[in-house]
C-alpha cells in the first residue's frame, strides 16, 4: 500500500488558525517528526503531504496547511496555498485549541471559503485544562474529539473515528471502475496500446487500476494489443466489454464486433470520478467554437511530451480538422488552475488518474460556475471518431446490445 499513488488515497486535511496544535497532530498521526512543531507561529508555511497507511482503512494522504488567521502579505499566499490543496480533501479536521473555546468563534476563522467537504472538529491540547471545563466543553460539543499530545488513547479515538467516516464515504461513493457495469464472473478484454508514450516495462496507472478493480469485484480480464485484439476476441468468449486507450478508438471500434460494448480508460474515470453529465454535454460547445478561440487542456501530471502527445498534440490536431478552424490551445498541468476560466471557450481535461475525485470534482465546480463546457479526453476522442454513443451507451443506456448473443 505504500506505492499507492495519491489519485487513488483518500486526503486528510488539518486546519485552523496558527498555534492550534496542527503540526502537532500531523506528527502524532503519521507517526514521525513531518512538520516542524513550535510555539512560534507560522513556522508551517507551505503545505506538508504524507501518504500513510490509516488501517484497517488503508491508504490516505494527510496534509498539513498553514494557519489560518495569518493577515500579513506572506500569510495571505500561504492561505492561497491551503486554499489550494484543500480542494484535494475528502476530509478536513477543524481544529482548536480547547482552551479558547470561549472565544465567540471557536475556531476564529471562518472555513467556509476554504473547504465544503466533510468535517470534523477536533480540541488540541486537552491535557492544559482542568478536568471539570473539559467535562463541559465535551458536553458542549458531543460529535468533536478531544486530543493531547500525552494521552495516545486520544489520537486512537480520532484515527477510529477518521476510519469510520471514510467507511461511510465509501459506502455513498462508490469508487469502483466496473463493477456497476460488467456482473460478477463477466469479462473484460484490455486493448493496451505500445508506443512512445508507453512507459517501458509497465503499465499505466488507469490500466493497472482497471485489472485490480476486476480482480476485486470477481470479474475475468484479457490484456492485448489492438494489434493482437482480432485474435484475442476470436478465442475469448462471452465478452461483456472491452476498453481501449482513447488514441486507437479508431482502430478498435472496426475490430471489436458491433454487439460488444466499448469505451476507454479516460470515460471509465470520467464516470467513476467526474460529473458525467456535464463531461458529455460539453461536447455540445464544438459546434459553437469560432476560429482563434481560447482552447483550455488541463493535464493532471506532468510527463515528457512527444510526437505522439494525446493532449497537446492529437486532440489540438484532431479537433481542428474536424471543424476547420484554428484555435488557441493553453496547456496546464499538475495542480496548477487558472482560478478565472471565464477567459476559456471550452475546456477538456484528461483522465485524471493522478488526482483524486474530491480535486476533478472541484474543477469541474470551477469550471461550471464560470459557464465553461469541459469535456475530457476519452469523451472528445470518441466524439471526434464518430463513437460517442457506442463508447458511452453502457452508461447511458443507449447501447442496446444483445448480451444474450455473446
Amino acid at each position: 500500500m505504500e506505492s499507492t499513488p495519491r489519485g487513488l488515497r483518500r486526503h486528510i486535511a488539518l486546519f485552523g488558525k496558527t498555534n492550534s496544535g496542527k503540526s502537532m497532530l500531523f506528527n502524532l498521526l503519521t507517526g514521525c517528526d513531518n512538520a516542524i512543531v513550535s510555539e512560534k507561529a507560522g513556522t508551517t508555511t507551505d503545505p506538508v503531504l504524507k501518504n500513510m497507511e490509516l488501517l484497517p482503512f488503508g491508504p490516505v494522504t494527510l496534509i498539513d496547511t498553514a494557519g489560518l488567521d495569518d493577515t500579513t502579505e506572506l500569510g495571505k499566499k500561504r492561505i492561497k496555498k491551503t486554499r489550494d490543496v484543500s480542494r484535494r480533501a475528502d476530509i478536513g479536521l477543524m481544529l482548536a485549541d480547547v482552551n479558547e473555546i470561549n472565544n465567540a468563534n471557536i475556531n476564529g476563522v471562518d472555513y467556509k471559503d476554504i473547504f465544503s467537504g466533510k468535517k470534523i472538529d477536533v480540541f488540541t491540547k486537552c491535557d492544559l485544562i482542568n478536568s471539570q471545563d473539559l467535562k463541559n466543553i465535551k458536553e458542549q460539543f458531543p460529535n468533536a474529539v478531544f486530543v493531547s499530545q500525552d494521552d495516545p488513547q486520544s489520537i486512537e479515538l480520532l484515527k477510529n473515528t477518521l476510519v469510520q467516516t471514510l467507511k461511510e464515504i465509501e459506502v455513498s461513493d462508490e469508487d469502483s471502475l466496473i463493477c456497476s457495469l460488467v456482473p460478477r464472473g463477466g469479462t473484460v478484454v484490455m486493448a493496451v496500446s505500445i508506443d512512445s508514450e508507453a512507459p517501458k516495462g509497465r503499465l499505466i496507472l488507469p490500466q493497472v487500476q482497471l485489472i485490480r478493480d476486476c480482480l476485486d469485484h470477481g470479474v475475468k480480464v484479457c490484456v492485448t494489443r489492438e494489434t493482437e485484439l482480432k485474435e484475442t476476441l476470436a478465442v475469448v468468449s462471452a465478452v461483456d466489454l472491452v476498453v481501449a486507450d482513447s488514441q486507437i478508438f479508431n482502430i478498435v471500434n472496426n475490430i471489436v464486433p458491433a454487439n460488444i460494448p466499448l469505451t476507454s480508460f479516460s470515460i471509465l474515470l470520467a464516470h467513476q470520478k467526474g460529473n458525467f453529465k456535464q463531461l458529455l454535454k460539453g461536447i455540445d460547445q464544438i459546434k459553437n467554437l469560432k476560429n482563434n478561440d481560447p482552447i483550455l487542456i488541463l493535464e493532471a501530471c506532468t510527463h515528457n511530451h512527444t510526437h505522439e502527445d494525446i493532449g497537446r498534440v492529437k486532440i489540438p490536431a484532431l479537433l481542428e480538422k474536424y471543424t476547420g478552424k484554428k484555435f488557441n490551445f493553453h496547456f496546464f498541468s499538475g495542480y496548477n488552475i487558472n482560478e478565472n476560466p471565464n477567459e476559456y471557450s471550452m475546456a477538456i481535461l484528461c483522465g485524471s488518474c493522478m488526482i483524486n475525485k474530491a480535486e476533478l470534482q472541484t474543477r469541474l465546480k470551477l469550471l461550471s460556475e464560470n459557464n465553461i463546457p469541459v469535456t475530457n479526453y476519452g469523451i472528445i476522442l470518441a466524439f471526434l471518431n464518430g463513437i460517442l454513443e457506442r463508447c458511452t451507451g453502457i452508461f447511458t443506456g443507449a447501447n442496446n446490445f444483445d448480451r444474450t448473443a455473446l
